[in-house]
């Protein structure tokens, strides 16, 4: 999915060079600019905006590193400034009704959920997860993924993931875990239209799956997990992607701002 965003990204940005008569690698920050003002034109988000001239920048970093280009033109490039949304995924009480929903709609259902919800997966890994890759360690359950960049990792399930995944998989001894109806493997797809439904039963309205897993990162900081270790859960490699979902901090940043705002303008 990250090499497809980066394929969509750099196609994107290579039709607009070609269409405004400009050689991707005698591009000047000038022009990165001007690409810049076009998709602001064109009322793109804040964030995608940032996150395709991060791509953008990417690209001619490597370029010049490689000998490509003689220094890179998208270095001081000025990139929007995108603010921490609080709609990042469910609360406690959300997520425990979601989970309770899943259970009502059935067991693959179910097992989707606490998945997503109780153990973070991404979409993808709890979709690619195998029977034979469940096991024990230290007396806990555990369970072999193949997370994002192809990484493996070997992550501990929680007692009611596994009662659910074991109600899931009955008496089969392979094969995936998460099924559709016609006993094929879950697919991404279905996954997020599983997750709508089950939202919208809810009366959650719109929900997608990585909320789930957002939901689970922010349970454990507000719960006063330690930052690393809800890092290394979440199988982020760095550290500043897990604060994201700190709603703590943000709400304290906010308060700092307040203060600062209101010291000033007192005199």
């Amino acid at each position: 999915r990250t090499l497809e965003a980066y394929r969509h990204d750099l196609r994107g940005f290579f039709q607009w060079a070609t269409g405004n008569g400009v050689a991707v690698l005698a591009a000047t920050r000038g022009h990165i600019e001007l690409f810049r003002a076009w998709m602001e034109q064109r009322g793109l988000a804040a964030s995608t905006i940032d996150r395709r001239l991060s791509t953008v920048c990417g690209f001619y970093r490597f370029a010049h590193i490689d000998g490509r280009i003689a220094s890179n033109p998208a270095q001081y490039v000025r990139r929007p400034q995108v603010h921490p949304s609080d709609a990042r995924g469910l609360d406690r009480s959300e997520l425990g009704v979601f989970l309770f929903t899943a259970e009502q709609c059935g067991r693959n259902h179910a097992a989707l959920a606490v998945l997503l919800g109780l153990n973070g997966l991404r979409v993808s890994e709890a979709c690619a997860t195998n029977v034979e890759d469940l096991g024990f360690e230290r007396g806990h359950r555990t369970l072999k993924i193949l997370g994002k960049g192809n990484k493996p990792a070997t992550i501990p399930i929680v007692p009611r993931t596994a009662r659910t995944i074991d109600l899931a998989i009955g008496e089969r001894h392979d094969g995936p875990i998460l099924c559709r109806r016609d006993r094929q493997r879950l697919d991404r797809r279905t996954a997020h239209r599983w997750v709508r439904s089950i939202g919208k039963r809810a009366g959650l309205g719109h929900v997608h799956p990585h909320m789930l897993r957002a939901a689970f990162i922010m349970a454990a900081l507000d719960a006063g997990v330690p930052l690393r270790d809800v890092q290394i859960a979440a199988r982020h490699a760095d550290p500043r992607t897990t604060t994201i979902y700190d709603r703590r901090r943000q709400n304290f940043d906010r308060h700092a701002a307040y203060v600062v705002v209101a010291f000033v303008a007192g005199g």
